[in-house]
């Protein structure tokens, strides 16, 4: 007998016929011997919708009061998936994330787990029934409600695996495991059957949409074994686990995309000790993640600062820089949202030489230019006009042979 994590994104739980579906599949494990804990998003759609309403509210909704708004969501799956496994015989116990309670900071809209008690859920494992966490919502510490973050019921389901010492954390989605790349922009994407922590966080913070970046973080951290799967197949998926050295074997493992990315450019920024942290400072107080960072020196003791923000904070950001520039004495900021960033991925890279070289030299033989450069142990990032995103997919896979089972 296991003890296995099941989480069914918003396309798997979209209405109540697969719902029903989900109970199915769900019973179908728990009569093989399992216990199984399900974790539901909300139904696809819904999220957006209830955003929709809040800027009929207001232009930038309290996000206290978002949080509460968006919460919803999930309360409407768990309670209907478990009135499913009721009608199909068997016992299902829904719980609400203060419910739980699932214990996080108060950082509202991005919320992080601080801790998860297990106490209602293994009394209700013993009890025989089938406990159902509303995913992406918990608590703070004065009883407020909070959300993750988008995609965080991946998170949520992986941190109570973590929490109950689970054998397994099973994804399921509409996807059928983890890509190559994005078959959509790539027919010749390939399954990929294993893939380390290390290339799903880098995929993952990287534009890869199949796992949130923070569940992947906890299953490095806990080694917690992934398992992306297929809500509509039976199909085995993808296990995303620890590395080994048949992995290293592999020289590039995938080519990732991201359009949700956005630049600023900070010129002219007296170059002296103390001024990125007071650039930088600001944007990380109003909880606003910056990746990549760029600084060309000018003459007479000058420097321009660039760098990139998820798009949906640029505005934010920009608000935020432009106070930051007139207080040091730069000369202006200038902010670009037509960018993409694409990215190669993969653990062989740390003993291969020659592998950024090679990817430059693809996108620039398909003419597309490269604006800003990022690299690690195992990734290779390009910022790039983002018309042409597709190209420059399609090229890094060809080129690097992912299109091939065997790859040189």
């Amino acid at each position: 007998m296991a003890l296995v994590v099941q989480k069914y994104g918003g396309t798997s739980v979209a209405n109540c016929n697969r719902i029903k579906r989900v109970a199915d599949r769900v019973i179908r494990r728990k009569q093989q011997g399992d216990d199984v804990v399900v974790v539901l998003s909300a139904m696809a759609g819904q999220t957006n919708y209830l955003i929709s309403l809040a800027l009929e509210m207001q232009s930038q909704p309290d996000k206290r009061e978002l949080d509460v708004l968006l919460s919803t969501g999930e309360q409407v799956t768990i309670s209907l998936f478990s009135m499913a496994v009721k009608a199909r015989g068997l016992d299902a116990e829904s719980f609400l994330g203060y419910q739980i309670p699932i214990e996080t900071d108060a950082a509202h809209t991005k919320a992080r787990i601080r801790n998860i008690p297990t106490e209602k859920l293994k009394r209700a494992i013993s009890q025989g029934k089938i406990p159902v966490v509303a995913g992406f919502q918990g608590v703070d510490e004065i009883g407020d409600i909070t959300t993750l973050g988008r995609g965080g019921s991946d998170t949520t389901a992986v941190a109570v695996a973590v929490a109950l010492g689970a054998d397994v954390c099973e994804i399921y989605t509409d996807v059928d495991g983890v890509y190559t790349t994005d078959p959509n922009i790539c027919p010749s994407a390939r399954k990929i059957d294993r893939i380390s922590y290390e290339e799903m966080l880098e995929m993952a913070s990287l534009g890869a949409k199949v796992l949130e970046i923070r569940s992947v973080e906890f299953a490095m951290r806990y080694n917690m074994p992934l398992h992306v799967r297929s809500s509509f197949s039976e199909s085995p998926g993808t296990m995303v686990v620890k590395e080994d050295e048949s992995m290293e074997d592999v020289l590039v493992s995938a080519v990732t995309y991201s359009r949700d990315e956005a630049r600023i450019t900070v010129k002219k920024v007296p170059d002296k000790p103390g001024i990125a942290a007071s650039i930088f400072n600001p944007i990380s107080d109003a909880n606003i993640v910056v990746d990549m960072i760029i600084q060309n020196t000018r003459e007479g003791n000058l420097t321009d600062m660039t760098f990139t923000v998820p798009k949906g904070d640029f505005q934010q950001a920009l608000e935020i820089v432009e106070r930051t520039a007139k207080d040091i004495g730069a000369e202006s900021v200038v902010g670009d949202k037509g960018i993409a960033k694409v990215s190669i991925v993969g653990v062989g890279m740390r003993n291969h030489a020659g592998v950024a070289s090679k990817m430059f030299d693809i996108l620039a033989k398909h003419g597309v230019n490269i604006l800003m450069i990022s690299t690690s142990e195992i990734k290779v990032s390009c910022v790039i006009d983002e018309k042409f995103t597709e190209l420059a997919v399609r090229a890094l896979h060809e080129g690097f042979g992912l299109d091939k089972e065997n790859q040189d």
